[in-house]
């Protein structure tokens, strides 16, 4: 079996926000990141002084290493700046509060919980808890 990248070149995870699967690979260059999100490389570097969440790692010969949540956050800028409309502070204020805010993301999988559930959900684990510890 071949080594190296046609090894790895042939897996490809699936990224839910776009219908692009992005390889399963642990480092990006900036040229691959660039075919990957359609966006050119100095646009990302750009990017890179604008959203302080998107941070490459650099090699010893000082080139940029994307990592996965990186491609994946900058898929995320290209669709709020080119989709959405935004402007750039725009998405960068939209980001930070996704951040601090998870609730705010959306979830693939499942549908998001109202307040009233969640506090459901407490009750009967308080309960749960409660029961346990008169037990032992």
């Amino acid at each position: 079996m071949a080594r190296g990248r046609t090894a790895r070149a042939a897996r490809l995870i699936p990224n839910p926000t776009t219908d692009i699967a992005i390889p399963d690979k642990l480092y990006f260059r900036i040229g691959e990141v660039s075919v990957l999100t359609q966006t050119k490389a100095y646009v990302l570097r750009y990017w890179e002084t604008e959203f302080p969440s998107l941070r490459p790692v650099k090699s010893k010969s000082g080139h940029r290493l994307y990592r996965r949540k990186d491609v994946e956050l900058i898929f995320e800028i290209r669709r709020l700046l080119y989709e959405k409309g935004f402007t750039i502070e725009g998405a960068r204020k939209h980001l930070a509060s996704t951040d601090k805010n998870p609730a705010a993301q959306t979830h693939l999988f499942r549908s998001p919980l109202d307040a009233a559930e969640l506090k459901a959900m407490r009750q009967e684990l308080q309960t749960v808890l409660t029961m346990l510890s008169r037990k032992c």
